[in-house]
C-alpha cells in the first residue's frame, strides 16, 4: 500500500510540474506576442506621423506661416515710403556732412559675423541683447575700439508669447517691482552701455506707465533711448520728452528682406532722409549680405554723410 500511494503521489507532482510548465510557457508566449504587437503599432505610429503628417511643416498654432519664425519685429503698418526730399547739393565741407548712426541690433549670438561688422572702417553702433553667450567679452571689444555700445532690449511684442523676444525680456504682465528689477539686471548685463534700444516691443512701448517705469532707471543711469519704432503707438518719444532723456528715432530698417539689392536701396533711402533732415538712423542686422553691402558702399557712402556714434545723434527733446 505504501508503494501504492508513494507512486500516485509521485504522478500528481509529475501532473502538476507539467501543468506549471505549460502555464509558463503560455504565459512567455503571450508576452512575446503583446511585445511584437507593440513593436508594430509603434512603427506604424512613426511610418504614419512621417509620411502622412509630416508632408505639411508644423507650425505653433495662430502664427501665419511667413512670419514664423521672426528674425526681429516690423510693425506691418509701415508700408507706405517716406516722401521724396527736394534735392539738396551737398556740403563741400566733410564736416557738415549730414549725420547718419547705423545700429547693428541682435548682437551676440554670432561673434564672427559680428567680428566682420567691427572690423569695417567706420563708427558703427553695436546693440547686443543680454544673456547670450558673447555679450560680454564683445562688448568690451568694442568699447576698446571707441565704438558705442548700447543694450538691444527685449521687450514684449503684441504677438507674445507665440513670438518671445527672448531671455530677459520686459513684460506688461509684470508689476513695477518685477519690471525694475528684471530692467536693472539687462542693464548690468552689457558692459559699458551708452544707451538702449528696444527688441520688440510694440505692446510695451504702448504702456505709459511701463514705459514711465523703464525711462525712469535710464534717466538715473544717464542712458539714452532710441526707439526701434516697432508699432505706430509707441509712446517712447513723448515720454523722452516727459523725461529729458537724450532720444531718437529709428528711420529705416537697412535689411528687414535680406537681399542686396534691397540692402542698397534703403541705405540711399537713409541716406536722403539725413540730407533732407541732416540726420538719420538706420538699423541692420547681422547678415552677411549687410556686412557685404555695407564694405561695397563704405567709401562712396562716407563722402555723402558722417556716419557717427548713436551717441552723437540723440537730443533732449524740448
Amino acid at each position: 500500500m505504501a508503494k501504492q500511494k508513494a507512486r500516485q503521489q509521485k504522478k500528481i507532482k509529475k501532473r502538476r510540474s507539467q501543468k506549471n510548465d505549460n502555464l509558463k510557457t503560455h504565459l512567455k508566449r503571450t508576452f512575446a506576442g503583446l511585445f511584437v504587437l507593440i513593436i508594430l503599432v509603434v512603427a506604424a505610429g512613426v511610418i504614419t506621423h512621417h509620411l502622412i503628417l509630416r508632408k505639411q511643416p508644423v507650425q505653433p498654432v495662430g502664427i501665419p506661416p511667413a512670419v514664423w519664425p521672426p528674425k526681429f519685429e516690423i510693425y506691418p503698418e509701415e508700408k507706405v515710403s517716406p516722401p521724396k526730399p527736394a534735392p539738396i547739393p551737398l556740403p563741400e565741407l566733410p564736416g557738415k556732412l549730414p549725420k547718419v548712426a547705423i545700429i547693428i541690433d541682435d548682437i551676440g549670438y554670432d561673434r564672427k559675423i559680428a567680428d566682420k561688422f567691427l572690423q569695417l572702417d567706420a563708427d558703427l553702433t553695436f546693440s547686443l541683447l543680454p544673456y547670450t553667450p558673447s555679450q560680454k567679452s564683445f562688448a568690451r571689444k568694442v568699447s576698446q575700439k571707441g565704438l558705442d555700445v548700447m543694450l538691444h532690449l527685449p521687450m514684449e511684442p503684441h504677438e507674445y508669447p507665440q513670438v518671445d523676444p527672448g531671455p530677459g525680456a520686459l513684460l506688461t504682465s509684470m508689476s513695477p517691482d518685477e519690471l525694475i528689477i528684471q530692467l536693472k539686471k539687462n542693464l548690468d548685463a552689457v558692459p559699458g552701455i551708452k544707451g538702449v534700444n528696444n527688441h520688440m516691443g510694440s505692446k510695451m512701448t504702448a504702456v505709459s506707465s511701463q514705459i514711465y517705469q523703464i525711462f525712469t532707471v535710464l534717466k538715473q543711469r544717464k542712458l539714452f533711448f532710441i526707439d526701434s519704432r516697432t508699432t505706430l503707438n509707441s509712446i517712447c518719444k513723448p515720454s523722452a520728452r516727459l523725461f529729458q532723456i537724450p532720444f531718437a528715432q529709428r528711420d529705416v530698417f537697412i535689411d528687414h528682406i535680406v537681399d542686396p539689392d534691397f540692402i542698397r536701396r534703403q541705405i540711399n533711402q537713409l541716406v536722403q532722409i539725413a540730407r533732407n533732415r541732416g540726420e538719420a538712423v538706420g538699423i541692420a542686422h547681422p547678415h552677411i549680405e549687410t556686412y557685404t553691402v555695407l564694405r561695397e558702399m563704405l567709401p562712396d557712402l562716407q563722402k555723402k554723410v558722417r556716419i557717427v556714434p548713436a551717441s552723437q545723434i540723440v537730443h533732449p527733446i524740448s
